[in-house]
């Protein structure tokens, strides 16, 4: 969901919150409760297994015999005691309902207890079949369980140990293997330190850096205390100059000019290796405050081992500068797995058009323009083409339909959606989906439209390649509200349909973990001051689940915003993610217009620079619906000119 915020006048304060088990009550599990019925009984029992209390879940699952999903009693009755259970009864339960998605779920949990335990035989066994692969913890195990067969594995572990918030305790037990054993060398560790510094990760780094018998107490100074260790020259040593570069990126998170200045004064201290690696710390940082100076660092940065971020970074900052050599030559250094991605396939094919490389250009442009998403979308723009609604395939029959809904599965993860467990829903939904061709996923998103599961209908249409249904992918619900209200704004429907496409995926009664309501997903601060605004008497903060009250008020804000920061829907989508008050400085950072792709490119917000990409590609196909004609992303996009500039004023090449 959304990054949302508390609303003064126009400008909002972002609202960061840790987790969901923040805001949860405390647990009460003896508590006596009179349970309606089975469902609320099954409820009370997933509860107690989430809260690690097996006398309260074998309780509840006791009474639950002959409850109609029996699999998810005896997974929750075996969760909150996983710990102590034999690898035989788990085997059971797995053995017992093989095949099925919480069996794929157990699995995933005893791989994590095996490969905790070193159990590596078992573990070697077990996670082959383990279907969804998506843990990367088990990743990190199993290239442990390899390493610890004496198989070289540092060049896959350096490829996977890029994103130390996922690592958890198999990735660094083995990184800690790889150490002890030689596959990782001090750079292998230093490097893994610097990548925990920059995600402000301190509990890591402290770990990786005892691998190398560096106190906890320097590697906290140089993270939480960079100004203090700063203030003198480092001392000789090669854990000294590593702490003193980490602490240079994290002063420069808050004054990159002031962390530049120190490392210039030092300079001297320092091996060419060493400045590049330090000018590239603070080169990341300056680049994510969208500093001019970025651009610099980046140079001097030159030669420097970068983190897959600092990759990033290092095209978007030349983006927003327009140095289209430095986008080419960083691109071309990336590793295979970021260069493959198709935003740098795209920019790619950019900076060789820059260049006058046309043919070259148009082949990595056609590798990517049937690709429906935002830079598929440019691509297709690049070869001169604009962006219709493909010819609907057709339509699924009742016939397809029929065995749908008679698949168990699915008819398991429509009672769970019923019951507002979205979280089992999606899983056994989408482990169906495996099992299906294209004209089935078209006849299950069918099945999901009669069941009122719009975001199910768009999920599952969204994976079809040939066979295409834009009514699925692109729903308009409530058309009649939509359309009476943004005629009377002079807003644009399509773009506020590609918003809630993207905010709730059109689930009515969504609400985001910092309290965002409704299709729009509006906070109640926003709600209060719009309902104000707009003359909505009486309002209550209840009435942002009633669809037209949820219409009127995230339209009349979106138009606000809009009319705010002069007719962008780039930074009017920006601003209803995260703010008004954020792409307003963002375009301040501007020294020059850029194209509105590059705008979105460079949102130092992750989620914010996903958001605004998601939401006008979903708009710019809905416009291609409503017109009956083909449509342009890039002039959706527009110009982005720095304060004080008007568009008429902007001159792109």
């Amino acid at each position: 969901m959304s990054v949302k915020n508390s609303l003064t006048g126009l400008g909002l304060s972002v609202l960061m919150v840790a987790g969901l088990s923040m805001a949860q009550p405390a647990y009460a599990a003896k508590s006596p409760k009179s349970f309606i019925n089975d469902d609320d009984r099954f409820m009370a029992l997933r509860d107690a297994a989430f809260h690690d209390d097996p006398e309260a879940a074998e309780q509840h699952a006791a009474a639950l015999r002959n409850y109609d999903i029996p699999s998810y009693v005896d997974y929750y009755r075996l969760r909150p005691r996983l710990y102590k259970a034999s690898n035989t009864e788990i085997r059971e339960f797995i053995n017992k309902y093989e095949g099925s998605a919480i069996a794929d779920r157990m699995r995933n949990d005893w791989l994590l207890l095996l490969g905790k335990r070193g159990e590596w035989d078992l573990f070697d066994q077990q996670y082959p079949q383990f279907v969804v692969a998506d843990d990367n913890q088990l990743r990190c195990y199993a290239l442990l369980s390899k390493a610890v067969r004496q198989q070289k594995v540092a060049n896959e572990a350096r490829n996977l140990l890029t994103a130390p918030r996922d690592y958890g305790e198999g990735c660094h037990a083995l990184v800690a293997f790889l150490a002890d054993n030689g596959q990782f060398s001090q750079n292998d560790l230093w490097s893994q330190v610097r990548m925990a510094g920059e995600n402000s990760a301190l509990s890591l780094a402290q770990r990786l850096a005892k691998l190398m018998d560096v106190s906890e107490k320097r590697v906290a100074e140089a993270i939480e205390k960079p100004s203090a260790l700063l203030k003198k020259e480092p001392d000789s040593g090669r854990a000294a100059h590593e702490l003193f570069i980490i602490a240079l990126g994290r002063l420069a998170k808050n004054d990159p000019e002031q962390a530049a200045s120190i490392l210039s004064r030092f300079s001297a201290k320092f091996s060419d290796s060493e400045r590049a690696l330090a000018w590239a710390q603070i080169a990341l940082q300056s680049a994510l405050k969208l500093e001019p100076d970025a651009l610099g660092y980046w140079v001097r940065a030159e030669g420097a081992p970068l983190t897959n971020e600092a990759y990033q970074w290092r095209v978007r900052t030349a983006l927003r500068e327009g140095d289209w050599k430095l986008v080419k030559n960083t691109i071309n250094a990336m590793p295979a797995s970021l260069k493959n991605d198709p935003a740098w396939i795209y920019w790619l094919g950019r900076a060789l058009k820059a260049e006058g490389r046309q043919e070259e250009a148009r082949t990595l442009f056609n590798s990517i323009a049937e690709q429906m998403h935002f830079y598929g979308q440019l691509a297709l723009e690049e070869n001169g083409q604009k962006i219709g609604a493909p010819l609907a395939s057709r339509p699924v029959t009742a016939e397809e339909i029929a065995p749908m809904e008679k698949n168990p599965n699915l008819q398991r993860a429509l009672k769970f959606y019923a019951m507002n467990l979205r979280m089992e829903g999606t899983r056994e939904w989408n482990w169906e989906l495996r099992k299906m061709n294209e004209r089935q996923h078209l006849a299950a998103a069918e099945l999901a439209r009669q069941n009122n599961l719009l975001d199910r209908m768009v999920n599952t249409s969204d994976r079809t390649k040939g066979e295409l249904d834009f009514s699925q992918r692109y729903p308009t619900p409530f058309n009649e509200s939509m359309y009476k209200t943004t005629q009377s704004l002079g807003l644009d429907m399509a773009w506020v349909y590609g918003l809630i496409r993207q905010e709730s995926r059109f689930i009515m009664n969504a609400k985001s973990h910092v309290g965002a309501s409704g299709l729009m997903q509006i906070m109640p601060a926003t709600a209060r001051y719009v309902a104000k605004k707009i003359g909505l008497g009486n309002f209550v903060p209840e009435q942002v689940n009633d669809i037209d009250t949820n219409i009127a008020l995230g339209t009349n804000y979106l138009n606000m915003v809009l009319t705010d920061l002069g007719g962008s829907q780039a930074l009017a989508s920006a601003a209803y993610n995260a703010g008004p008050g954020r792409p307003r400085a963002w375009r301040s950072k501007l020294t020059r217009p850029v194209e509105g792709a590059i705008f979105a490119e460079t949102i130092p917000f992750a989620e914010t620079r996903g958001y605004v990409k998601n939401v006008l590609s979903n708009a710019t196909y809905y416009a291609a619906l409503f017109e009956k004609k083909p449509q342009s992303l890039k002039t959706r996009l527009g110009t982005v000119v720095p304060k004080g500039m008007s568009a008429s004023d902007a001159e792109l090449p």
